[in-house]
């Protein structure tokens, strides 16, 4: 490690950033102190280390709760290593927005110091240097290096907070897109200070791994830096008040990609548990312990890129690692499967129709959702999509009296629709095109919203809503595919990408299911064909799992990760 140094310079914020509003939200949770220490252990933070010749950053330190271990493992350090503690005013660097944090850690700061032998001018002035108010979004940085960046980001979507403030963060952190949380900047800016081989750690929500908003993220993540540990904590008790927030620890360090430890903390996680943890997730023992408290295990290899990062226990992980190296996608330009989503049209009650009166029925579609598959089988509600496509371009209104009637009687109502909006001249279109020939072309249906998978097969007779999703295939009997999809073995694909919703259900959107990997329909048994073919019409999963295991080779270990991961995700 270098010598301490960083030298930042402040950048104006605008002004609702400059003086917070102390009812505002500022997504403050306060860290255990275990969970501290965890933390600051595995990034290196020890005391047995020279502290003294290296930078550590809190970037939102609010009461204290990473600062004043920080300074009790420097004060060790220096005096295991000769240093003296008066001298280090460059080796920590603390931010937080709200003034009455700041007064509130820098008195603690303060209070420790003495309590460690520190004249109070010294602790003062440590103090001063130590603990500043500032937003650390909106700071120039400039040359700074830090070896390691630690904390407990705060958790605030950007839509609650002003938008001057919010463009300002957007425009520093070009990872913060979409409906982002604040915590994303935290992460970008963290990264972009370590030196190489210097080590960021925080508990954060671990919602970026898997969400839209995530992407530029795990793409910088992917690029330029590695995935060392990550313990999802969803039921450990981890903060001072209860919170849902679907947390982990996450170290990354600027350093290429290697073997990742991965734990699932369980409620029983504490203290106890994390000191047995530690000696192994800092690589100083080899074998993963156990315990009931915990599992863990270390993976090979890491996604790269910006795709979704999976969850689920460590031997869950790696048997869909294994899963993935050994198959192909389920949307396979091979096997010419795709997967896709029904129609929007942004107006429904315009659009769709059970008693359609003199429209013209070239431009009528029968349209299924998602309540009529509630049987396994489509059960058409009589409903049909207004269509004002065909074969992929918009029909001309003058030809078609009845449907242009129907729209001009609606006008003002489809005109107010964003896509009409954004395209005066096509203003009666729907938000989605309607696909030529899908209409009637076989496909397998897939409600969004399920707590299993539930694929039905349409033969051809109906267009889907956008509620549901198809996939067709050139190369698959739908019958075998319906009966891998029904089984265990792709709802521990979706379960693990997917953000669930409460209650643990699964969305079973496009972007998930193009996760399942699945064995190429040759490689497949005549025997076991049948077998996935017969449990797809029985709507039988049990034997569904049991054909597609055969199927994809599982052995015995693989087949017990699968039954308690798919029983925990019910």
């Amino acid at each position: 490690m270098r010598g301490a140094q960083l030298t930042l310079t402040s950048v104006a914020p605008p002004p609702s950033a400059r003086v917070p509003d102390p009812r505002g939200e500022h997504g403050e949770v306060f860290t255990r102190r275990w969970v501290v220490e965890l933390i600051l252990d595995l990034v290196g933070y020890r005391p047995e280390a020279d502290l003294g010749a290296a930078v550590i950053v809190e970037p939102s330190y609010g009461c204290g709760a990473f600062l004043l271990p920080v300074v009790e493992r420097l004060a060790e350090s220096c005096r295991r290593h000769g240093r003296t503690l008066a001298d280090l005013g460059a080796a920590v660097r603390g931010f937080d927005l709200l003034p009455h944090n700041a007064e509130h850690t820098r008195k603690a700061v303060v209070a420790k110091l003495g309590d460690l032998g520190e004249p109070i001018s010294t602790a003062e002035h440590l103090a001063g240097q130590w603990v500043t108010t500032g937003d650390f979004l909106l700071t120039d940085h400039g040359r700074a290096e830090a070896d390691f960046v630690v904390g407990n980001p705060p958790y605030v979507r950007l839509e609650h907070i002003p938008n001057e403030v919010s463009d300002a963060y957007r425009a520093a952190c070009p990872t913060m897109r979409g409906r982002a949380d604040l915590f994303v900047g935290f992460f970008e800016q963290g990264l972009a200070l370590l030196r190489p081989g210097g080590r960021l750690g925080f508990i954060c929500a671990d919602r970026w791994m898997r969400n839209q908003y995530g992407t530029r993220l795990r793409e910088l993540v992917g690029e330029r830096y590695a995935l060392e540990a990550l313990i999802e904590m969803h039921d450990a008790d981890a903060f001072e008040t209860a919170v849902s927030a679907y947390p982990a620890i996450t170290v990354l360090r600027n350093a290429p990609q290697g073997r990742v430890r991965v734990v699932e903390a369980g409620a029983a996680f504490d203290a106890s548990a994390s000191q047995r943890l530690a000696p192994w997730l800092r690589g100083e023992v080899n074998d993963a312990p156990t315990s009931g408290a915990f599992e863990a295990a270390e993976l090979q290899r890491w996604r790269t890129g910006g795709g979704h990062w999976p969850a689920g226990s460590p031997s869950v992980l790696e048997l869909l690692a294994s899963l993935e190296a050994r198959f192909r996608p389920l949307e396979d330009e091979e096997t010419e499967t795709r997967v896709g989503i029904g129609v929007a049209t942004g107006c429904d009650e315009v659009y769709i129709s059970k008693a359609p009166q003199d429209i013209e029925a070239s431009r009528l579609l029968p349209l299924v959702a998602a309540r009529d598959l509630s049987g396994g089988k489509p059960n058409w509600s009589g409903r049909y999509l207004l269509n004002p496509w065909e074969n992929g371009q918009l029909v001309d209104l003058a030809e078609y009296p009845g449907l242009a009637q129907h729209f001009r009687t609606h006008e003002a109502r489809i005109r107010r629709r964003h896509v009409a909006r954004r395209r005066p001249s096509t203003w009666y279109r729907t938000i989605d095109r309607v696909a030529p020939g899908l209409l009637e072309r076989p496909k397998l249906l897939l409600p969004d919203i399920k707590s299993t998978a539930h694929p039905v097969l349409d033969a051809g007779h109906y267009y889907p809503h956008h509620n549901l999703y198809f996939i067709v295939s050139d190369a698959w009997d739908l019958e075998v595919l319906g009966g891998i999809l029904l089984s265990d073995i792709a709802n521990l694909f979706v379960g693990a990408y997917c953000v669930k919703m409460r209650g643990g259900t699964f969305r079973f959107q496009a972007q998930y299911l193009r996760k399942i990997h699945v064995p190429h329909p040759s490689d497949i048994s005549a025997d076991d064909e049948d077998a996935l073919r017969r449990a797809f019409h029985r709507r039988d999963i049990e034997a569904a799992t049991d054909a597609a295991a055969r199927a994809y080779q599982l052995d015995d270990a693989a087949l017990a990760v699968l039954a308690p991961a798919n029983a925990a995700a019910a």
